[in-house]
């Protein structure tokens, strides 16, 4: 079935548009990665008829006009997207930027952005006849996967570093998931999903090579951009590991503007972890040429050496006139208790990752101090529960004695 609002998948390296069916995966000439493409004035026309604020729907499917599928059949039973954006005035006034504001996406039903991009390969893979999805994953991704399939009734492999903190493992467990724990880096765990997948012939749900995923996560963006009242921030901070997130997150925002709804595109700040950082240093390089790294930071779910989306990261940092930062695991965790402390966001280390981010580029002078800036919380802390207690540190333990109560604040410089 043809979709009406949908002009076809480009090749981003060779340009040739093949025809956007629901099990497309890379360009069947070249190999390069797919953009799905729109008719941006039936779009407008669509969101005029019909706009937003009218609608009850508060799921990313209110907006199914950028959205690549076909009709008005199922949803998937879980709510994906709706996430609150807070005007995080403590935690901006903390880090020195009055125009902060927190997109907590932790709030999505398996507690990660992710589940805007499984909530549409749920569609696609039942738009395809398929009973099946697949992927490789760090954690978010898988868990998010199984969560969406099992609500649909469809099966799950799911294929992950043996590194994935236990939360994210229960998780998938839970829903019923066939775990595959693989002993290795992300690369192995990738090439390993990608030899199943094509031996059984699961739907592949790997955001990296399905170009319907990131249709799933740049609904993020305009969600920012309706709760805002469709008036840009001048920045965007993005947590980056495989590049899909960040180049969803671009793509978002550019379909609004090509639909006419916005007037200008916000500035992207990327931001790595410095233990593993292939996106962000090909990027301060002025080159699309990445090399690999290694997987040195606790912020599992950005920990990819070896990224399988550098080509729309790149071309997001570079489009947007982007802001690259690369923060440590210190700082990192320094985010975690801010975002915690100042403004009550549990986030896992990834989550957190753009918010030091942020600060980090507010101290470097990167971006202007009275600058307005979205950063987008990306997982949540019950993810991590091992790091949110490293980064928090063990509560106090006593027996029922007042005196142990008044020596242990006293250790600690408490007045109570």
């Amino acid at each position: 079935m043809a979709l009406w609002n949908v002009t076809g998948a480009r090749c981003t390296a060779c340009g040739k548009v093949i025809p956007a069916e629901p099990d497309i995966t890379t360009c069947p000439h070249c190999g390069g990665i797919l953009d799905i493409e729109y008719d941006y004035d039936l779009i407008r026309e669509s969101a005029e008829k019909n706009p937003f604020s009218a609608r009850q729907d508060r799921s990313m499917w209110r907006y199914m006009e950028f959205l690549p599928v076909e009709g008005k059949g199922s949803r998937p039973l879980l709510r994906a997207g709706g996430s609150p954006l807070y005007r995080a005035e403590a935690l901006g006034r903390k880090i020195g930027l009055p125009n902060l504001w927190i997109k907590d996406d932790g709030q999505n039903p398996t507690a990660s952005l992710k589940d805007r991009a499984s909530a549409m390969a749920v569609i696609k893979a039942q738009e395809a006849g398929r009973t099946t999805i697949a992927c490789s994953s760090t954690g978010n991704a898988a868990s998010s996967l199984a969560g969406n399939a099992a609500a649909a009734g469809l099966s799950t492999y799911i294929f992950v570093p043996s590194r994935a903190p236990k939360g994210k493992v229960a998780q998938l467990m839970m829903f019923g998931a066939t775990v595959v724990l693989v002993e290795g880096s992300y690369e192995d765990t990738f090439r390993i999903s990608a030899e199943a997948i094509d031996r059984w012939g699961w739907y592949n749900r790997n955001a990296a090579i399905n170009p319907f995923l990131m249709e799933g996560k740049k609904t993020v963006s305009l969600e920012i951009a309706e709760q805002l009242g469709f008036v840009m921030p001048d920045y965007v901070a993005v947590s980056v590991g495989d590049g899909c997130t960040i180049g969803g997150v671009w793509k978002g925002f550019k379909d609004l503007y090509g639909a006419g709804l916005i007037d200008r595109l916000p500035r992207l700040i990327s931001v790595q972890a410095s233990g593993c950082c292939p996106i962000n240093t090909a990027a301060a390089a002025g080159t699309m040429d990445w090399v690999p790294q290694e997987e040195n930071t606790l912020a599992d779910s950005i920990a990819v050496g070896v990224p399988r989306n550098p080509v729309k990261a790149l071309r997001a940092i570079s489009e947007s006139n982007g802001v690259i930062v690369n923060v440590s695991d210190e700082e990192i965790m320094a985010a975690m208790r801010l975002l915690g402390a100042h403004a009550g966001v549990f986030a896992e280390p990834a989550g957190a990752t753009g918010t030091a981010g942020v600060k980090k580029a507010v101290e470097m002078g990167l971006i202007e101090e009275n600058a307005s800036v979205v950063s987008i919380v990306t997982g949540n802390g019950l993810k991590d529960v091992a790091n949110a207690i490293r980064a928090a540190g063990e509560p106090m333990s006593i027996k029922p004695d007042m005196d142990e109560l008044l020596a242990a604040f006293e250790a600690r410089g408490i007045k109570g």
